[in-house]
């Protein structure tokens, strides 16, 4: 007998953006095993259709009869005439989403306040903020008109405690905690649930990119401990979505079990 009770998804419709690797694709895919539909948003299409090939699979894999079907859009977050665009590429029998969420989002480089790239900023508040924010405007209004569904945010620890070198990437996610307070409360007398999942350090492709595609430096930061992986974030995810329809997790902050906060880790010395 399985103690986490997924039923609950069975035959929702999943709209996940940044799906198209880590956190992302991992959540689709459990998604699709655990019996939902799902519309797969990313900017990469070949990664994405990769994805999508894996949920149709994992689907299979389930035996469930209810759910399997998969959409994918290639789209930018950032972007804001995609995303009004977005429901005349998306299946007719797809557009009654359930359950939002919004995991599109990265960090560039470790500079300091001075010398930060304007690029970078703008990049990073964009996708992270921005983007997050219009996505959430556009699944709302649907939702308030069904009097149902569940915004799921991606927050971090970043969004909680700032750090050195991540001021740029601490306000974004600052910003991703403060909308969805703001929203859980506007949205206090309806059935629409809203959640933020805080993940620590989770080794993905998302270390990659803030370092600029050195992978090495990207493997240096989890040497000595055990980094959480996209699956347990994944988890975390469908485990929010499936509670009970009265059940609202506010919010989860999720670390290996050698991280205490942003700047707290224990590493395992080297012999």
């Amino acid at each position: 007998m399985s103690v986490f009770n997924a039923t609950r998804i069975i035959g929702k419709t999943v709209l996940i953006t940044g799906a198209s690797s880590g956190i992302g694709a991992a959540t689709a895919i459990l998604f699709a095993k655990g019996g939902a539909n799902v519309i797969l948003l990313a900017r990469r299409a070949d990664a994405l259709a990769k994805v999508n090939d894996a949920c149709i699979a994992a689907h299979k894999e389930s035996g469930l009869q209810q759910g399997g079907k998969f959409a994918s859009v290639q789209l930018d977050v950032s972007d804001k005439s995609q995303i009004a665009a977005l429901w005349t590429k998306v299946p007719q029998d797809l557009r009654n989403v359930d359950i939002l969420v919004n995991n599109a989002g990265f960090v560039k480089g470790m500079e300091h306040v001075g010398t930060i790239s304007e690029v970078d900023i703008d990049a990073m508040f964009a996708t992270n903020v921005i983007g997050l924010i219009a996505m959430t405007q556009l699944l709302v209004r649907d939702f308030k008109q069904n009097q149902s569904g569940h915004v799921i945010n991606l927050g971090s620890i970043a969004g909680i405690e700032p750090y050195a070198g991540g001021s740029i990437y601490n306000a974004t996610k600052f910003a991703v905690n403060a909308f969805t307070g703001a929203l859980r409360r506007e949205l206090v007398n309806t059935p629409i649930r809203v959640t933020e999942i805080q993940p620590g350090m989770v080794e993905t492709e998302f270390s990659i990119v803030r370092f600029r595609g050195d992978e090495s430096a990207a493997k240096k930061v989890y040497e000595g401990l055990e980094p959480l992986t996209a699956q347990d974030i994944a988890e975390e995810i469908v485990w929010a979505a499936a509670r009970p329809a009265h059940v609202n997790i506010a919010e989860v902050l999720v670390f290996p079990v050698n991280q205490a906060s942003a700047g707290i880790n224990y590493k395992v010395p080297k012999k």
